[in-house]
């Protein structure tokens, strides 16, 4: 009995030690931890997997006559996405083109008939150069007595008729000259009749071409419900959204009292909800330059009686290291943790090159750090 009390009156004698050393130890490794730490990692689970995403509408209205792809199917760049029925543009397009052959033929008669007001115009001047003749004839006559008043008033008359008929020749020359605006001696599709009925089956060209709908890039195609053959598109309505193209990105929204130290180029560290076993790398790409509410649509008016702070958000874009393994879609919720110890080696890599101005919130708050 004595022996087992000895016994635990060392391993007592042991352990108190340890705990009079080891615990105070631990307090302050743990407290020189958060001291250190303190401050230099900022994180938030508002955030989110961004991708760019493209409404596709038709530029002409019309009932959509083919569709060539489905739900989630990955495009290129160029590829179909649906028709038009074109039947109506190819109509109008044949309309455009008779009008240009008719407004070609109206600008050539114009131009034949600015040639036979010119031959008119002349016959009319030799023609009153020729009662001028007779009437000066005349006069000579009359005051020799060799001729009657009434033969020398015949003449005057002849004259006087002649010189009217060279003014409306010359005033229907005129008006041929007006019709054909000055295009004479040059191609017959300067004028601006013609001009304008080119322009209109230019016009009805494009609304043709344009009833075929292509991807202006490459990526996966989404919300294709109003997408079916019958159904009436109008122009500018969006049909179809197009999902990728110039990559992926993280957009969390940071609290204003998280940016004191954050700066472009810091690293980050990227969870997502969907992956719990993935881990991204990723780096501070771009600060906003507002607030989330300056950005809504209805943007919140503070000046009341009743007026309550609240902490505003900032989205900051986090660019993705390399390529994740698991495919990343557009919406998914992420967690980010940057890390802004960094933010000395962030601001000296923020300095523009050469000839680039150094201007952005970005730049101005990893100098000012």
């Amino acid at each position: 009995m004595s022996e087992a009390i000895v016994e635990e009156t060392g391993q007592r004698r042991w352990w108190r030690p340890v705990l009079m050393f080891g615990v105070p130890l631990l307090l302050a490794a743990v407290g020189a931890y958060f001291y250190v730490t303190g401050g230099r990692y900022v994180s938030t689970d508002n955030a989110y997997v961004r991708q760019d995403l493209l409404s596709i509408a038709p530029d002409v209205s019309g009932r959509v006559s083919e569709v060539a792809v489905a739900e989630n199917q990955q495009v290129a760049a160029g590829a179909l996405l649906f028709r038009i029925e074109e039947r109506p543009y190819r109509i109008a397009l044949e309309e455009a083109e008779a009008a240009v052959a008719n407004a070609r033929l109206s600008v050539a008669q114009l131009r034949t008939g600015i040639n036979a007001s010119r031959a008119g115009i002349e016959g009319a001047r030799a023609q009153v150069a020729l009662e001028q003749q007779n009437f000066a004839r005349q006069a000579e006559l009359l005051k020799r007595g060799f001729t009657t008043r009434a033969s020398y008033q015949a003449s005057d008359n002849a004259l006087k008729e002649a010189r009217a008929r060279l003014a409306a020749a010359e005033a229907e020359g005129a008006r041929a000259q007006a019709a054909v605006a000055g295009s004479v001696g040059r191609p017959i599709d300067a004028h601006p009749e013609v001009m304008e009925a080119i322009a209109k089956r230019d016009k009805a060209a494009l609304d043709l071409y344009r009833t075929t709908v292509r991807a202006p890039r490459s990526g996966i195609v989404s919300q294709t419900d109003r997408l079916q053959v019958g159904q009436v598109a109008a122009a500018g309505l969006p049909m179809v959204s197009l999902v990728g193209g110039q990559g992926i990105w993280i957009e969390a929204n940071y609290k204003e009292t998280d940016l004191a130290n954050m700066a472009v180029g810091q690293p980050a560290t990227i969870e997502l909800d969907a992956y719990p076993d993935l881990e991204l790398r990723g780096r501070v790409a771009s600060i906003g330059a507002g607030t989330g509410s300056e950005f809504s649509v209805l943007p919140a008016q503070n000046a009341s009686g009743n007026w309550v702070k609240v902490t505003q958000r900032v989205p900051v874009r986090i660019a993705i290291d390399g390529t994740p393994r698991r495919a990343l879609l557009a919406g998914l919720s992420a967690e980010v943790t940057i890390d802004t110890r960094a933010r000395a080696v962030a601001s000296a890599g923020a300095t523009p090159k050469a000839g680039e101005p150094a201007t952005g919130p970005s730049l101005a708050m990893a100098t000012a750090h």
